[in-house]
């Protein structure tokens, strides 16, 4: 008897019909296997860099010490450059290689990232590589969902909320973070709002932000003391630093692309040796600056508490800037986040005390441009205001600043519009495809699965009825939820903004059947 394909035409439609509610639960079993996954790896991140502290203050001499010292981080490097060269999907942030699975550009295999990303990222941070612990989390918890889809067998286009809610719950417990990881899901991985995508990451995100709490306690990531809010007559400051903050992204979204250009043009240096670089390169910072060294919370509290001189700021600015360039670049499995948010709150202190020196400005704002600067940096580069206000907000548990880190993020939204520069996570993406082609699906699939596109106001969809849209020949429209509503499509049925069309396609065309969509479904641009 032949074996029945529960993602067949029948059984993805028939199982539509009572989706929702089955999210809620799925959610919360993403969010139980995601919270557990990532605070054991904060916990084992902590232990490793305590452990990198602990050796350089053993009462040893650094001429013994050091050669030793680099010897383990040689050996170290080879180790995580095996791990990326037998598991490509580990490098990096892990951010763009979740969208691209999302997008069905590439397919992912849950057990090995997660253990190869899960050592690699603890060797790398370790070992004090400018990197970030968000990144691997986001990866580590969409791995994770694709792991729950597989072990409970659930059907192929359920598998796509599950890594989603696996990426939120993954960037909640990383930062403790829940409505920021839920946005970001929104805004950056999907980019439209969707009913069951917010009902899955909410429930992922906050099961997730419980079991951390529960580990690492109820404080925010970041303690900002005493923070009173800007005057309102203070925003044109706010402004002028949200101008500063979008060109500084936009410049950093430049060289981060050009470094990984400099290091795949080496052909001398194949990939399994480039993390050899940064390894090298932290243990000399560690004599000389080991304040630039890890992810850089410790450097953020060093300066709300104003522990460092100007001339100090710009000094750790500047070479934490080209240590994260080079960290990232060679590939080494880690995310760009908080060594963004670093860059920003240094550019904040520097902003905030010129003022102060120059100005008159009262001292007690230092730490509002910190934690602005930080939201403007952030959107800049990652291009979601409403993310990185919510997220700043979040790990810094001050509300009384949400309307100027709204602010400065919108600011610095448009000056990095303006110039023209792309999201880094899409950058990126398309720069994994054209490299690793062979990380696209092929076209021997015959899965049918579920795809949700949102109608745009204006967009060549908005107001046409169906029999005159030239969709793709691949997909079947199905179904029109229109609010609560879901409209049985026909020739003759007109589409309107806010309505979500609900299309079958093969799992083999949805990548390329999506992308089409979109571009009929998006605002025109201008």
């Amino acid at each position: 008897m032949d074996k029945v394909n529960k993602n067949d035409t029948y059984n993805t439609l028939s199982h539509w019909q009572n989706f929702r509610l089955k999210l809620l639960g799925q959610g919360i079993i993403v969010g139980i296997f995601s919270g557990f996954l990532i605070v054991f790896y904060r916990i084992v991140l902590e232990k490793a860099e305590e452990l990198r502290n602990y050796i350089f203050n053993l009462n040893i001499s650094r001429y013994k010490l050091m050669p030793i010292w680099f010897l383990i981080l040689i050996i170290l490097a080879y180790i995580v450059g095996t791990l990326i060269t037998n598991e490509p999907l580990i490098s990096g942030s892990g951010i763009p290689q979740v969208e691209g699975v999302l997008a069905g550009k590439i397919r992912m295999n849950w057990l090995p990232v997660i253990i190869k990303k899960f050592i690699g990222g603890v060797i790398s941070i370790g070992a004090g590589l400018s990197l970030g612990r968000e990144g691997p989390s986001i990866q580590l918890g969409a791995a994770a969902g694709q792991g729950v889809s597989r072990i409970f067998k659930r059907f192929k286009f359920e598998e796509k909320y599950l890594i989603t809610s696996g990426a939120s719950a993954g960037l909640a417990a990383a930062f403790n973070a829940p409505l920021a990881g839920v946005m970001f899901a929104l805004e950056e991985v999907h980019k439209h709002f969707s009913p069951l995508i917010l009902m899955s990451a909410m429930s992922a995100s906050l099961t997730a932000d419980f079991i951390s709490k529960h580990f690492f306690g109820l404080k925010p990531v970041f303690t900002f003391h005493n923070v009173t809010a800007l005057p309102l007559d203070k925003y044109g400051y706010i402004i002028l630093l949200g101008i500063i903050v979008g060109v500084f992204g936009v410049v950093y979204n430049f060289v981060l692309l050009k470094t990984q250009d400099i290091y795949s043009k080496q052909k001398w240096l194949p990939v399994k040796f480039r993390p050899m670089i940064p390894f090298i390169l932290a243990g000399v910072l560690a004599l000389f600056l080991p304040q630039v060294l890890g992810g850089g919370h410790s450097l953020i509290d060093s300066l709300t508490n104003g522990s460092f001189t100007m001339k100090m700021l710009l000094i750790i600015l500047l070479f934490k800037f080209i240590f994260s360039m080079i960290s990232y670049g060679s590939g080494a499995p880690g995310g760009i986040f908080f060594p963004l948010l670093v860059l920003g709150a240094l550019t904040g202190a520097i902003y905030g005390n010129t003022l102060v020196h120059f100005l008159g400005f009262d001292p007690k704002y230092i730490n509002n441009f910190i934690m602005l600067a930080m939201a403007g940096y952030f959107t800049a580069i990652v291009r979601a205001p409403i993310t990185g206000s919510i997220l700043i907000t979040e790990m810094t548990g001050s509300f009384s600043n949400l309307l100027s880190l709204s602010v400065i993020s919108l600011t610095a939204y448009a000056v990095a519009d303006f110039l023209r520069s792309e999201p880094i996570y899409e950058s990126l993406l398309e720069r994994l495809l054209k490299n690793n082609g062979e990380y696209e699906f092929s076209e021997g699939s015959k899965d049918k699965i579920l795809l949700e596109m949102p109608v745009c106001l204006d967009s060549e969809m908005d107001g046409k009825k169906i029999k005159e849209l030239r969709l793709p020949s691949e997909c079947l429209l199905v179904g029109i939820r229109r609010g609560e509503k879901e409209v049985i499509p026909k020739g003759n049925t007109t589409i309107h903004s806010g309505d979500c069309l609900i299309v079958l396609v093969n799992e083999s065309k949805a990548a390329e059947t999506n992308e089409q969509l979109s571009e009929m479904s998006k605002i025109p641009s201008l």
